[in-house]
């Protein structure tokens, strides 16, 4: 009798927590709110504006590339909503909060923050500086600290919002080769879950995101040193595995139902979800796999493999039919060649 009430409890408990999350994702449309996202004019950032402005929805793009950003509203208007493109860089705080203030100014609030930009640095430790951890930690730590700090007091005087923080699967599971970027993306994961917390008494829902590979086209911008060749090799490839990573489109989809329903945290990819249970349930067995991961991955060179090269720059070793997915992506999502 007892584990009959059990269930029958814990199935009544689940049934409401599913109202709950219904009825908290109806009463938050995205039509007419105003959605500011950094990083927003490519890559996974293009993509969520592209699905905010078919929502009706106002759309704030920071980026530090006009080229990209003129692009980007390009891609962006006939779909739907009003689009402020603004150029910025993040590393200066006193550039984020002109921005902030533009925007305002422009719509009179900011309903959505979505943290999504980032730099991927990929190569063996020996030739990561310290000015490489300084670098990941300014724009995917400190940035979002900035741009949070300026605008809850903000969302507080509106009556609540929401925020979107773009973490990653290397920000819970530290990954070889990427140490200046799991670091960093450790801080920004550490933040978001604990301004959650503390923020959900102003009606400010803060949804920690932790992607695995998306095929975003990201791969022909990121940064790699060491054997560079071979390092874009190994990042490209998977990238842009079907069975290792997501559609940009269906992410994105994702990430805007869990932001409307202020869930908690996201964790995209089957591969992804399943390294962080077996991170949980077994940590030594998940460390002893990262180590026979690394030494499967390029040794460190010489001087040579010390300056710092765009995938575009480097994509010799990887057959053009192994990033045919990769590639498509690159095209759609405006990861045109970065200055």
């Amino acid at each position: 009798m007892t584990l009959r009430v059990l269930l029958a409890t814990g199935a009544i408990m689940l049934v409401l927590w599913l109202i709950a999350r219904f009825i908290r994702s109806v009463r938050y449309p995205l039509n007419d709110k105003v959605v500011l996202i950094t990083g927003g004019s490519r890559g996974l950032g293009l993509v969520l504006a592209r699905h905010i402005c078919a929502r009706g929805g106002n759309v704030a793009i920071i980026a530090r590339d006009p080229d990209e950003l003129v692009r980007a509203k390009t891609d962006l208007v006939p779909r739907g909503g009003k689009v402020l493109t603004v150029e910025c860089d993040l590393l200066d705080a006193g550039q984020t909060q002109l921005a902030v203030r533009k925007i305002i100014d422009r719509f009179g609030k900011i309903d959505v923050l979505i943290n999504n930009a980032g730099i991927i640095e990929v190569g063996p430790l020996e030739h990561m500086t310290p000015e490489d951890f300084d670098r990941a930690m300014r724009l995917h730590f400190w940035a979002p600290f900035e741009l949070i700090s300026q605008i809850v007091p903000e969302m507080r005087i509106w009556g609540g919002g929401r925020i979107v923080n773009i973490s990653s699967i290397g920000g819970k599971i530290a990954v070889p080769h990427m140490a200046p970027y799991s670091a960093s993306k450790f801080a920004l994961t550490g933040l978001s879950d604990a301004l959650r917390a503390e923020l959900a008494r102003d009606n400010i829902y803060v949804t920690t995101v932790a992607p695995g590979m998306m095929r975003t086209g990201s791969h022909v911008n990121a940064k790699f040193k060491g054997k560079h060749d071979s390092e874009f090799a190994w990042f490209a490839a998977s990238a842009g595995a079907p069975l290792l990573s997501m559609n940009a489109n269906r992410a994105a989809r994702k990430i805007l139902a869990a932001c409307r329903r202020g869930q908690p945290s996201l964790t995209l990819t089957f591969a992804a979800r399943l390294q962080v249970v077996a991170n949980a349930l077994f940590p030594n067995l998940t460390g002893y796999a990262m180590q026979l991961a690394n030494r499967f991955l390029p040794e460190s060179s010489g001087v040579e493999g010390n300056p710092s090269r765009s995938g575009y720059e480097v994509r010799h070793l990887i057959p053009d039919w192994l990033m045919r997915a990769a590639d498509k992506a690159t095209t759609r999502n405006n990861q045109t060649k970065s200055k």
